[in-house]
C-alpha cells in the first residue's frame, strides 16, 4: 500500500474500495466526507468517469458499505451528489445501514444552469446519516448571517444552522474561485472540483470534537484534510491519482494564508462553547513537522 504519513494525517495513494479493503486499515472512523466523481464524463487523470450508470452506482454502495463497517458507533458520513442524483444516494445508504438525518442542501452563490425544459439547477444535495439512531457527536452551531429583507429587528444571538446552506460559495473556473483555487505558475487551476474550506469547516465542526478521526475516500485537491489538521481533528484521505497526492502533502506541508481557517471563526462566534468545539490551537495553528501524533491504520 503507497502511502505518506506525517503528523495527524495519512494519504494513501489507492483505490478507496481496495484501501477501505485492507486488512491494516483497523482505525475507527468517526466521520466521513464522500465527494466522488459524478460519472459526468469528466477529464480526470486516473478515472474513468464514464462508466454504466449501474455499475456506478453498485460501487457507491460498496464505498458506503465498507465506510460504514469501519465506522464508530453513532459516526458520521456527509455525501455529496448532484440533485438529479439524490434518490440513488438516499438508496445507498440505506442500503448499506445508515440511518438518514438530513438532506442538506448546498444552494450556490454563483448563478443557476439554466434548462431550456426544467428550472435551472442552483444547488447541490448532502446526504447526512449516521451509524446509528443518534448521533455519536452533533454540535449545534449557530451563525448570523445578514438579515433577509423584510425582517425588522437584528438576531441577538445568531441562528441554528439548517439544512439549506446558502452562504457558502463554490470554487468556480471564474472569478470567484478566488486565491483558494489551487493554481500552478501560469494560473491554470490544479483541480476544478476543489471543494471550498468554508464547507469543510461547517461538516468538521458539526459532526466532530477535537483528536476525532476523519475520512476522505475521494481526498482529490486534500480540502478536508487541510481542514482537519488545523482544527486538531486526525485524519486519512485515499486518493487513486498520484498527481493530486503530490498536490495535497504539499498544500499540506506549507500553509497558505487562504487556506487558514481561523478567518472563519467570527461566523460562527455565536456558538456556546466555539472554542472547545474548534479545537485548542485551532485559531493561528500553523503546519509544521515536528512533535506531533501519527494515525496508526494497525
Amino acid at each position: 500500500m503507497g502511502n505518506s504519513s506525517k503528523k495527524n494525517y495519512i494519504i494513501l495513494h489507492e483505490n478507496c474500495t481496495t484501501a477501505l479493503d485492507s486488512s491494516d486499515f483497523t482505525a475507527k472512523i468517526d466521520l466521513s466526507f464522500l465527494d466522488p466523481p459524478f460519472n459526468q464524463d469528466k477529464a480526470y487523470n486516473a478515472w474513468d468517469d464514464n462508466i454504466p450508470p449501474e455499475r456506478y452506482w453498485e460501487w457507491m454502495r460498496d464505498v458506503c458499505a465498507k465506510v460504514y463497517a469501519l465506522t464508530s458507533d453513532g459516526g458520521a458520513i456527509y455525501f455529496m451528489q448532484r440533485e438529479k442524483n439524490t434518490e440513488f444516494v438516499l438508496q445507498c445508504l440505506r442500503d448499506t445501514g445508515w440511518t438518514f438525518q438530513n438532506l442538506i442542501i448546498w444552494k450556490k452563490k454563483t448563478s443557476a444552469v439554466p434548462g431550456t425544459k426544467r428550472f435551472g439547477k442552483h444547488y447541490q444535495v448532502i446526504a447526512f446519516a449516521t451509524k446509528g439512531k443518534t448521533p455519536r457527536v452533533f454540535h449545534r452551531l449557530r451563525i448570523d448571517p445578514p438579515l433577509p429583507a423584510g425582517y425588522k429587528h437584528a438576531r441577538e444571538n445568531g441562528m441554528f444552522v439548517t439544512d439549506v446552506w446558502d452562504d457558502i460559495r463554490e470554487l468556480t473556473s471564474g472569478y470567484f474561485a478566488g486565491d483558494e483555487a489551487l493554481r500552478d505558475a501560469d494560473g491554470n487551476r490544479l483541480h476544478k472540483q476543489q471543494a471550498p474550506i468554508q464547507l469543510l469547516l461547517r461538516i468538521i465542526l458539526s459532526s466532530t470534537s477535537p483528536g476525532d478521526i476523519v475520512l476522505d475516500p475521494f481526498a482529490g485537491s486534500g480540502t478536508t484534510l487541510v481542514v482537519a489538521e488545523q482544527l486538531g481533528r486526525r485524519s486519512i484521505g485515499i486518493e487513486l491519482d498520484l498527481q493530486n497526492v503530490a498536490l495535497i502533502e504539499n498544500r499540506l506541508a506549507e500553509q497558505r494564508e487562504s487556506d487558514d481557517v481561523s478567518r472563519f471563526f467570527k461566523d460562527y462566534a455565536c456558538t456556546p462553547d466555539l472554542e472547545t468545539i474548534w479545537g485548542e490551537g485551532g485559531l493561528n495553528r500553523k503546519f509544521t513537522s515536528s512533535n506531533s501524533a501519527f494515525i496508526s491504520l494497525r
